[in-house]
């Protein structure tokens, strides 16, 4: 059964829990603050696709306090739980919530200078990938730029069992981890790096980089225009 992340107990457990399933996972989001920061000029309106519990958009926003952030989630009681979270930190002037899943853009009247999507696009169904990409894209200016990381489809059966003894290193019981590897392989939608980097140039991206990868686990950035330079 898919885990539903609008249930109380997964959102009030998923900071914690997230922490011994994701390899590395303060690392993904100190590499995205230097992404942004190497390429965001330094007044900018950044979009966050499935903001969660909201512990990325607290980090992001405290290390860019200039920056205006919009944040969209289909669950409504994660919403609420990352309200609760940038307020307890003071930061809910500079966001702006939205309930829906990323086809809700058509309707945000504003464009960003880059959006961010960590541990999202796995989820989305193989007919929808295009489509969350490409709304991803059109709400995005010509400058623009979006960072995302996901679990890639493994290549052989090998690979997923050294994912099941590194995140038993990390926190998770063995019988904790066998329920990851069913979950994988029924809860997600997996594209190898080379189908998911295509899907990112097909959804109208003009380039597009890895910039991180722990096993299957695969971070990329897209940019809408190839002559994109760093600003600091």
């Amino acid at each position: 059964m898919a885990k539903d992340f609008n249930n109380q107990q997964v959102v009030e457990g998923y900071d914690q829990h997230i922490r011994k399933l994701i390899p590395g996972y303060e690392l993904i989001h100190l590499q995205v603050a230097a992404l942004l920061k190497s390429y965001v000029a330094e007044q900018a309106d950044i979009l966050v696709v499935g903001c969660g519990t909201g512990y990325e958009l607290q980090y992001l926003a405290e290390q860019f306090p200039q920056w205006r952030f919009t944040a969209i989630d289909p669950a409504p009681n994660m919403l609420e739980k990352a309200k609760s979270h940038v307020a307890a930190k003071g930061l809910t002037e500079q966001i702006q919530f939205i309930q829906g899943d990323s086809s809700i853009l058509d309707q945000v009247d504003r464009q960003f200078d880059a959006a961010v999507s960590i541990l999202v696009s796995h989820f989305v169904p193989h007919p929808d990938k295009l489509d969350f990409f490409s709304h991803i894209a059109a709400s995005l200016k010509s400058h623009g730029l979006c960072i995302s990381y996901d679990l890639t489809l493994f290549k052989h059966s090998g690979q997923a069992q050294v994912l099941k003894q590194l995140v038993q290193s990390i926190g998770l019981v063995e019988a904790q981890a066998n329920a990851m590897l069913e979950r994988l392989e029924n809860d997600f939608y997996l594209l190898d790096d080379g189908a998911l980097q295509q899907c990112y140039l097909d959804a109208g991206f003009a380039e597009v980089e890895q910039f991180s990868q722990v096993l299957s686990y695969v971070g990329l950035v897209g940019f809408k225009t190839k002559t994109m330079t760093a600003v600091s």
